[in-house]
């Protein structure tokens, strides 16, 4: 159930990486690339009175799979943006905790 929320890149930017970088993490995740979810919600990024590019930004959200397959995750997500020819990227992760997390009103704790 990873889903990764872009920011500061373009449909077509998410589009052309979506595929070989989901089939990547779902290897490492042991899951299907059908659990993945990727948003590219349409924000406009504002400094100085002026509408600017935003910087490239990606928001992991799952559950939690150690700091290992952080890592791991964090890095394919990295490689596959620079080799876009995008040169800088930041990631952050956010964990659900499975307990507060529900599917048709069951948790999956």
């Amino acid at each position: 159930m990873p889903q990764l929320i872009f920011k500061g890149f373009s449909l077509d930017q998410v589009k052309q990486m979506s595929t070989s970088m989901v089939n990547e993490l779902a290897e490492l995740c042991k899951c299907e690339t059908d659990n993945f979810t990727l948003e590219v919600p349409q924000t406009s990024f504002v400094f100085n009175q002026l509408q600017v590019q935003g910087f490239p930004f990606i928001e992991v959200k799952w559950f939690e799979r150690g700091q290992e397959i952080q890592d791991q995750f964090a890095n394919i997500i990295t490689k596959h943006v620079h080799s876009m020819g995008i040169p800088e990227l930041e990631v952050a992760f956010s964990v659900f905790l499975e307990s507060a997390y529900y599917y048709n009103g069951k948790n999956f704790a």
